[in-house]
């Protein structure tokens, strides 16, 4: 089975920047909570993510900050221990919605003897880092005082 890549992921390889990823399927929380703290730590660097998940009262930043730290130590490894991980930052962060957890509804007592239904979801967290340099080193050939600070 092939692993389908997304946009920003395909942008990544294309540009020939190394991507570090990590997830976590199956996670059990809510799609849409796990998606505010996603949407916090997209673009931030390593440390800055980790801070901010650290010091966050929502549920979703411990699962979110695992799946960046285990990112973090994928690039470790891929890398031999050669890439500077103060250089890395959270280029991909996605959470997409996952099945109902045991597959089913579950039921509680209602109202005049009646059954309501609810749902458990999980969701999946999906994190992508690359290095910095990879992504700075475009912004800096454009901007004119890089190119005032070449000629001279």
């Amino acid at each position: 089975m092939t692993k389908t890549k997304s946009k920003l992921e395909r942008q990544a390889e294309a540009a020939g920047a190394p991507a570090f990823t990590a997830r976590h399927m199956f996670a059990n929380i809510t799609a849409r909570k796990a998606r505010l703290l996603a949407d916090l730590v997209r673009g931030q660097p390593v440390n800055r993510a980790l801070v901010m998940l650290d010091r966050s009262p929502q549920r979703a930043a411990v699962l979110v900050a695992g799946v960046v730290r285990s990112a973090v130590a994928n690039a470790e490894n891929k890398t031999g221990g050669s890439l500077d991980l103060n250089d890395l930052y959270v280029s991909t962060a996605r959470v997409d919605g996952g099945p109902l957890l045991g597959g089913h509804m579950r039921w509680r007592a209602g109202a005049k003897g009646r059954a309501m239904p609810y749902r458990k979801l999980t969701s999946h967290i999906h994190i992508s880092l690359s290095p910095l340099a990879a992504a700075s080193a475009g912004e800096q050939a454009s901007t004119p005082a890089a190119a005032g600070e070449q000629d001279g």
